[in-house]
């Protein structure tokens, strides 16, 4: 079998034809689709980029690997100690590695593992092609490489290329000379002028006053906007977030785009048919949820929730749906047992290989979602709910239990949580007797999130205060920044 997986950092379902989305943003991802299973219900176990892909390719929560954060200890994998081999885990049980023992060749192109430090992130890969741009590099200088190995090993059996592109990530960096195929189209329906107006009273990174550069409205931020000119200064008005909207889906058809290089390359190998096609991506994006614009912040369904397009041949022949709820990994552990291998005991990701091929549904009873980048949380997604424990806010003044019913407010727009009782009692006895089985199975007496709550605030929040509360006090907002100090325990 070949295996093409596509990975878009950043990018939303609900962005793409195939997920219902009306623009007109992924031809050649919908053109896959046809002949694909598309998952409603995906979530990365942990977010967002380093313990997302962390988790996806050891297969493991990053309560196990100890990968949780962007910064500080819970950036590195657990030391191993004194039971460590001449090879350490990440390399005897890699998704990557356990491929490999079925006589695959697998490849990556992308810097992510650079971008991040991430090295353990590696093993496993035979090839891998990094074209040097730490992530900030767009599609026109990855289609190339990922051209050239499949020039050299398409028409080859038994492989494995990851392509990793990162255009739907801040700061969208799509050629103006590619235009804006969405000039014409209107903003987002749920996005209104009295939610924009409301949105200017709040604060944290990426909020609808401080979106530009690193999102914390420090003067280099504000003149950033200079740099992209597909991002507006700030969100105040249905036109910014028309032009904040559409760089985010220009990105992604400049994306799609490139895909179908990819396709039509194999299709002119006369392989595509006999070629297995997986696209997914890291995390999702906020635009707009929860005031926070082109950032992934919080354990939420929109940051924790990822397409997941599978064609696999003599199995997908038409477009299909499964809407059980999945972690990523376990889409990973089912590709192993797909080729014929067995998926590793340490693995906490589960195969549903079975009924991936008779079509059926198999998934979990609810899903445990970590984040400890931008803020320090763990979601409980059951049902049609999610319900966040927010154990650190990044400053964002957010409740500390957050219910929604995503059935009917899919853009978590009315927290629910203070009338519904039992639904909250009902996701945090989850939650225990989750953090509970992790302790019982991990090597360390020590859960990664408390070593970040520990070694100060999130890692993308740290140092930021002073002059953000100073920010606060000059644009109208020196309630805000009273509220911040009393909450955190700042100085003032």
């Amino acid at each position: 079998m070949r295996i093409l997986y596509i990975d878009i950092d950043s990018l939303r379902p609900d962005h793409l034809g195939c997920y219902g989305y009306p623009r007109n943003t992924s031809p050649n991802i919908d053109r896959v689709a046809q002949q694909a299973t598309r998952f409603e219900n995906c979530y990365v176990s942990d977010s967002p980029c380093l313990p997302s892909r962390t988790a996806l390719f050891s297969g493991r929560f990053g309560f196990h690997t100890g990968v949780v954060g962007h910064g500080g200890t819970a950036a590195q994998p657990i030391v191993e100690g004194p039971t460590r081999g001449f090879n350490d885990s990440f390399a005897r049980t890699s998704w990557m590695r356990a491929l490999r023992k079925q006589g695959y060749r697998t490849g990556t192109v992308s810097s992510f593992g650079e971008r991040h430090a991430a090295w353990h992130w590696y093993a496993g890969f035979n090839d891998i092609l990094n074209c040097g741009g730490h992530g900030n590099e767009i599609a026109e200088s990855v289609t190339p490489l990922a051209l050239d190995w499949l020039g050299q090993h398409g028409q080859g059996e038994n492989w494995f290329l990851h392509v990793n592109y990162w255009d739907a990530h801040l700061h969208y960096r799509t050629p103006m000379a590619f235009g804006n195929p969405f000039e014409d189209d209107p903003p987002p329906d749920w996005i209104t002028e009295e939610y924009i107006e409301e949105s200017q009273d709040s604060c944290g990174m990426r909020c609808a006053q401080e979106a530009l550069g690193d999102g914390w409205g420090t003067a280099a931020d504000v003149a950033s906007y200079k740099n992209f000119p597909r991002e507006p200064a700030q969100l105040k008005s249905l036109a910014d977030v028309k032009q904040w909207v559409d760089g985010y889906d220009v990105a992604v058809r400049y994306i799609d785009s490139h895909i179908g290089q990819l396709l039509d390359l194999l299709e002119s190998q006369g392989v595509l048919e006999d070629t297995a096609v997986i696209i997914s991506a890291d995390h999702g994006e906020h635009l707009g949820e929860l005031n926070v614009w082109g950032g992934h912040h919080m354990a939420d369904h929109w940051i924790n929730r990822v397409p997941l397009v599978v064609k696999w041949p003599g199995i997908t022949t038409a477009a299909r749906e499964d809407h059980a709820l999945h972690y990523q990994f376990d889409w990973a552990a089912t590709v192993i047992e797909l080729v014929g291998g067995e998926v590793p005991e340490n693995w906490d990701g589960e195969s549903f290989a079975q009924a991936f091929r008779e079509g059926t549904e198999a998934g979990r009873d609810y899903l445990v979602l970590s984040h400890a980048a931008m803020t320090a949380q763990r979601a409980v997604r059951f049902g049609d709910y999610i319900c966040l424990r927010t154990y650190h806010d990044g400053f964002k003044l957010l409740d500390p239990i957050l219910l929604f019913n995503l059935r009917d407010d899919p853009h978590e727009l009315k927290n629910i949580a203070p009338e519904n009782d039992a639904l909250v009692n009902r996701a945090m006895r989850y939650l225990i007797d989750w953090q509970g089985e992790m302790l019982l199975s991990s090597i360390s007496d020590t859960d990664p999130m408390a070593t970040v709550l520990r070694e100060g605030d999130p890692f993308h929040s740290k140092g930021r205060m002073p002059a953000y509360l100073e920010r606060l006090r000059s644009t109208g907002r020196a309630h805000l920044a009273e509220r911040l100090i009393e909450r955190h325990h700042l100085s003032s």
